[in-house]
């Protein structure tokens, strides 16, 4: 009679991996939060996640819910990603969130330009001209002597803005 349930010699062992409940928990709980950012998520912008059909439904009736059924609503999405591979969908929302960042840097660098403009006048301005060869250096000029003018007499800084969106627009289309 053959050896029941017995491996052979030549065969491999299997490495058996134990994981611990509280592991387990943590990630399920782990993957209940990437839902919790999916649900904030607007639908626009869900569209170009790597979602299947029941999980989006299950985001979608999360959105539209409110106090306890949104709750078990988010148990339950946390329930469906667990038979999917959250690698992508964690991908695509630090590239979202990344690119928010990389916009928020750069509306930043145009406001220290902006601020240069005003206080340092034409240097600043031969700098525009330079990063931006479009740019118009007499409108730039008198924008910001009114700028300078608004902020000596108090003034709400009307020309100061108007140089922030100026140069936005010089920049790009690509910014907010």
């Amino acid at each position: 009679m053959g050896r029941k349930n017995k491996r052979e010699p030549w065969e491999e062992e299997e490495e058996i991996i134990w994981v611990s409940k509280t592991e387990m928990k943590r990630d399920m709980e782990e993957l209940q939060k990437l839902g919790e950012e999916l649900v904030k998520l607007k639908p626009g912008v869900l569209d170009k996640f790597p979602l299947d059909d029941s999980l989006r439904d299950a985001i979608d009736d999360a959105q539209r819910f409110k106090n306890e059924a949104r709750r078990r609503q988010l148990q339950f999405i946390g329930k469906l990603m667990r038979n999917r591979d959250p690698e992508p969908i964690q991908a695509a929302l630090d590239k979202l969130n990344n690119k928010h960042s990389q916009q928020t840097a750069e509306l930043q660098k145009l406001e220290q330009l902006r601020d240069r403009v005003v206080e340092q006048g034409d240097s600043a301005i031969n700098d525009v001209i330079a990063l931006y060869p479009d740019a118009e250096r007499q409108y730039l000029r008198q924008l910001a002597r009114q700028a300078s003018k608004e902020k000596a007499q108090n003034k709400p800084p009307k020309a100061y803005r108007e140089i922030f969106q100026y140069l936005k627009e010089l920049k790009g289309d690509d910014l907010g």
